[in-house]
């Protein structure tokens, strides 16, 4: 009769291991689960203030001294990238890279859209419509916005001011 006792409460122990083990198992599961959901909202957390950065950077960059037209072109105008000084930029830009903290930058002029493959140099400004004045390869997070593409255009013995349609692009690392 003890031998029968013994056996019985090592039933019964085995079967609590048995048990704590089971909850052990579904608690760590749970919590994987759980981490896991969390771990996604922060990666898509991360890509939209990502994407924000972006855009931020780049209304900065359409309206700083290195690009914006300022009062040259009469009033004060927000926007508005003078080309002139953008394809000047363009042999320089190597040393601004870590300034403006990006991989690459472009201007695209998308009205009127002849010439629009052509890249802009000093041979074939202003018939051109691509400007690239940072350009790495690396990947990362594009962002762009509509700005006015403007310079000084001679007709006859006067000038005038020439605005158009482009778009500022900007890459980031995402790292």
């Amino acid at each position: 009769m003890y031998a029968m006792v013994n056996k019985r409460g090592q039933i019964k122990i085995q079967q609590m291991v048995f048990m704590i083990l089971g909850l052990t198992v579904f608690f760590v599961i749970a919590g994987l689960f759980v981490l896991s959901l969390f771990l996604s909202g922060l990666k898509s957390s991360q890509a939209a203030t990502s994407e924000q950065q972006a855009t931020l950077l780049v209304e900065n960059l359409a309206n700083s001294p290195e690009f914006a037209c300022g009062s040259a072109f009469g009033t004060q105008r927000t926007d508005c990238i003078d080309m002139d000084k953008a394809l000047a930029l363009k042999d320089h830009a190597g040393q601004y890279a870590s300034f403006w903290g990006v991989q690459e930058i472009e201007i695209l002029r998308l009205y009127p859209p002849e010439n629009f493959s052509i890249e802009c140099t000093n041979e074939t400004y202003p018939n051109c419509g691509r400007l690239s004045i940072l350009k790495t390869g690396n990947t990362g997070t594009d962002d762009s916005a509509y700005v006015s593409l403007c310079r000084k255009e001679k007709y006859g013995n006067s000038f005038y001011d020439k605005c158009e349609m482009g778009e500022l692009a900007v890459r980031i690392s995402n790292g």
